[in-house]
């Protein structure tokens, strides 16, 4: 069977970022594969414990995959205080006589930025609105060339590695089953330190927020790589809950222009017209300017500007987001410039160092804390989106009273589609059929 055709029976989405079906974004031809393992968001460390454990199954995984795109250049990208990281993937590299090279990264946010990542390693720019594919680059997460391995023999993504900090008793690692609620998964480190909590899923810069009682309701995916617990009424956690008019308003009394929001930008680093100090101000003054309120659209909502640059507290990053979902409603889409993009000499004084956004962030207690496992968590009951990636939902295969198995299919797409098939992640029965396929086990749940 070919490669691609195994990537999409096993149902294989990009492991670390918003899920784009992997068995589409391989279908190419390109000079670059670059994996990132740089760990994008402050206090993560699944990826680095891939690449300390699970090297031989990334680098024989890139070969393969480096073999059906064509690529000649197979390279890692990571942070060069990775030290046993890197000693890892070197000896196996050696061992497999490989030609994957490793490239060292600074302690910078965000390195882990697909875009900033393809700059550092090849210094082309991508174009705003594009992609990796653009300057001849293909980017995947270590997580997901391990589900490639896997996919090679037969096995599909049914499990997900998390990283479990902040305010719990046994900060760990997780190998959980796909649909395992993110109560289940706090219960299994020993519950938490503090009463009344809120959970970030994904990194303290980029994830989503949600409280201690909707904690039962949302369920581990194929992209969720973490669970951060703070507290309740911490920094991050007022700043979600913003109004979006409140935040307006913020914009028209508070903002000086000062321009630090579009200075420290990411993206306007390296070279996108994207400038949201000139969105506030049009917000602001209501100008109403389209041509500007268009640059939200290329924003990729790493927080920068609100989280680390602005110096009165505002959120030009929720405005964005605010305003990509206002102009998409109208069907307005960012043309794709052409031409070369070119980063800007600044570049390299602006990166942000790591320990200080932890700092700014309010989450040094939770830095360099010793991180155990991997345990695995064994489920009795699972709720398993049928959506779980960008494009379509898969089609439910399977209807209430069916008994399935651990790895059976439960949801599919066409080869065609953007989406992504869905397996069950245990053995048990069909409950329900909806959004979500609910399955239930005779087994209690159990970590080990």
């Amino acid at each position: 069977m070919d490669l691609l055709e195994k990537i999409f029976d096993a149902g294989i989405v990009g492991a670390g970022g918003a899920g784009f079906p992997t068995h589409i974004k391989l279908n190419c031809s390109v000079e670059y594969l670059i994996v990132n393992g740089a760990e994008c968001e402050p206090l993560l460390e699944t990826d680095k414990y891939l690449m300390r454990t699970e090297g031989h199954k990334i680098i024989k995984a890139m070969e393969e995959v480096a073999k059906k795109i064509q690529a000649k250049k197979l390279i890692i990208g990571l942070k060069a205080k990775y030290k046993e990281e890197i000693k890892a993937l070197k000896r196996t590299i050696e061992e497999l006589n490989s030609k994957v090279e490793l490239f060292l990264l600074d302690n910078f946010y965000p390195a882990g930025d697909e875009q900033i990542l393809v700059y550092e390693i090849t210094k082309r720019s991508i174009p705003p609105s594009g992609i990796p594919l653009d300057v001849g680059v293909v980017v995947s997460n270590v997580g997901t060339l391990v589900n490639i391995y896997e996919a090679i023999n037969e096995k599909p993504v049914i499990d997900k590695y998390v990283t479990v900090i902040g305010e719990i008793k046994k900060p760990c690692i997780l190998k959980v089953p796909i649909g395992t609620s993110v109560d289940q998964c706090i219960k299994a480190v020993g519950d938490t330190l503090i009463d009344d909590y809120a959970v970030i899923l994904g990194g303290p810069m980029m994830g989503n927020i949600i409280y201690k009682e909707e904690t039962q309701k949302e369920f581990i995916t194929k992209t969720i790589g973490a669970l951060i617990i703070i507290p309740r009424e911490h920094y991050i956690v007022e700043r979600k809950e913003l109004p979006i008019k409140h935040i307006i308003n913020r914009a028209k009394t508070s903002c000086i222009q000062c321009s630090m929001c579009t200075d420290m930008c990411p993206r306007n680093l390296i070279g996108h017209k994207l400038r949201p100090h000139r969105i506030m101000r049009s917000i602001g003054m209501s100008e109403g300017n389209e041509n500007i309120l268009m640059e939200a659209l290329i924003c990729c909502e790493c927080g920068v500007c609100e989280l680390y640059a602005c110096p009165m507290g505002l959120s030009p990053r929720r405005m964005n987001i605010y305003l990509k979902d206002e102009l998409r409603k109208k069907g307005v889409r960012y043309k794709k410039e052409q031409g070369i993009t070119s980063a800007k000499e600044i570049r390299e004084y602006r990166k942000i160092p790591v320990n200080r956004l932890i700092s700014r962030l309010g989450l040094s207690k939770y830095k360099g804390i010793s991180i155990d496992g991997p345990f695995e968590v064994k489920s009795h009951r699972v709720h398993i989106p049928l959506k779980q990636c960008i494009g379509k939902p898969s089609n439910p295969v399977v209807s209430v009273g069916d008994m399935v198995s651990r790895g059976q299919i439960i949801g599919k797409v066409h080869r065609g589609q953007i989406g992504a098939n869905v397996h069950s992640s245990i053995d048990g029965k069909v409950c329900e059929v909806s959004d979500y396929v609910v399955i239930q086990s005779d087994d209690n749940e159990v970590i080990s």
